[in-house]
């Protein structure tokens, strides 16, 4: 039985990727191996971080209790937590729960890729922005199936810059869901569109970060 460090659980919307604005059951474990610039969550990457040990099998009957179908795996780095495998494949039995993990790209997917057809990656490429850049595990673009989600999140024109070029070498437009997004406070949503157009960027979806305009943006449990 694996045991697990969540420091929260708790049913809002999805804010990002595909299912943005949908219901979904959150799960947020404890601990990251990076620490961007902007991380939101840095609260929960700490040793004292206040958590709670659930086994996987707790952990699918509290999805199970509160009847929402999308599953949203974050945190912190959800890949990074011991016996995650053995929890991806217990979701990956019921059919009826769509699972999103959400990572940040400084972990293989080779080992969690193939686990079940209901669990999609949503992928961050961390850009100049966020510091930690160098930490990107690159052969994940080449295991990438329709059904996953890249997401960059931009801080300046630079980022931009990146992006383009990481979408374009791995011809990412046409073969997953593509998302940019900007960074809560540091670049303005319409000089993204502008870049957007005058890069001609098919393919690729400006997305804000809706949970922080429908809360204060530090608020937890949202």
């Amino acid at each position: 039985m694996g045991k697990f460090k969540v420091v929260e659980k708790f049913v809002s919307i999805n804010g990002e990727a595909r299912c943005a604005g949908e219901l979904a059951c959150f799960i947020r474990f404890a601990g990251c191996n990076l620490n961007c610039s902007y991380c939101d969550t840095k609260w929960a990457n700490e040793d004292k971080a206040p958590y709670e040990i659930m086994s996987e099998e707790e952990l699918y009957a509290y999805i199970k209790d509160t009847g929402v179908n999308n599953v949203t795996l974050t945190g912190g780095e959800p890949l990074i937590q011991e016996n995650i495998g053995r929890l991806l494949k217990l979701l990956s039995k019921d059919k009826t729960l769509r699972i999103e993990i959400e990572t940040n790209g400084a972990v293989c997917l080779k080992d969690f890729i193939d686990i079940g057809k209901n669990i999609t990656f949503t992928l961050d490429y961390k850009l100049p922005g966020s510091g930690m850049e160098s930490f990107m595990v690159m052969d994940n673009y080449n295991l990438l199936r329709e059904s996953d989600t890249v997401k960059f999140v931009v801080s300046d024109y630079r980022d931009l810059e990146v992006a383009k070029n990481v979408i374009k070498d791995y011809n990412l437009a046409k073969r997953v869901a593509v998302y940019l997004s900007s960074s809560f406070g540091e670049i303005k949503p319409s000089d993204i569109v502008d870049y957007m157009i005058d890069n001609n960027m098919n393919g690729v979806k400006l997305q804000l970060q809706m949970h922080k305009y429908i809360w204060e943006p530090d608020r937890k449990g949202v």
